[in-house]
C-alpha cells in the first residue's frame, strides 16, 4: 500500500495543469512569435508564472511554456489587449511579456472572393510552436 501511494502521489501532481484554461475573452488574443508588434500600441507589461517542478521532478518544458502562453493571453484579455509576445525566455517558471493593441486581424478583416496566400513559418525562434488547450 504504501509503495503504490509513493507512486501515485507524483503521478497526481504531474497532472497539474488541470486548472489553467484560456478565458473566453482571450480566445482573440494572438501570440506575436515573430516579434512583430510595428504598428500596435503598448498596452503594458505582464508577468506570469507557473509551477515549473514538483518536488525533484522538472515538469515538462513545452507544457510550461504552453500554460504560460495562455496566463499571458488571459491576462492581456483583461488589459484590453489584442496580442501579446514574449519579452525573453521562461526562467524558473516565469516570463514577462508584452501586451499590445494592434486592432483588427487582417485575415478576419477581409473576406473577398481571393485566393489566400500561403501560410508563412509561424514557428517561434526557439523551436517551440504552442497550440490552443482543449476546454
Amino acid at each position: 500500500m504504501r509503495k503504490a501511494l509513493v507512486l501515485f502521489i507524483p503521478l497526481a501532481l504531474s497532472a497539474c495543469s488541470w486548472g489553467i484554461k484560456l478565458d473566453d475573452g482571450a480566445r482573440n488574443v494572438r501570440t506575436a512569435w515573430n516579434g512583430d508588434t510595428s504598428g500596435c500600441r503598448e498596452q503594458g507589461k505582464v508577468t506570469v508564472s507557473v509551477m515549473n517542478r514538483v518536488g525533484p521532478v522538472d515538469r515538462s518544458d513545452l507544457k510550461v511554456r504552453d500554460e504560460l502562453e495562455v496566463l499571458a493571453r488571459n491576462e492581456a484579455a483583461k488589459m484590453g489587449a489584442d496580442t501579446v509576445k514574449p519579452m525573453g525566455e521562461p526562467h524558473d517558471g516565469s516570463q514577462d511579456w508584452g501586451a499590445y493593441t494592434c486592432g483588427a486581424r487582417p485575415a478576419a478583416a477581409s473576406r473577398s472572393d481571393s485566393p489566400t496566400p500561403p501560410p508563412q513559418n509561424t514557428t517561434p525562434q526557439g523551436g517551440f510552436e504552442t497550440v490552443p488547450l482543449k476546454n
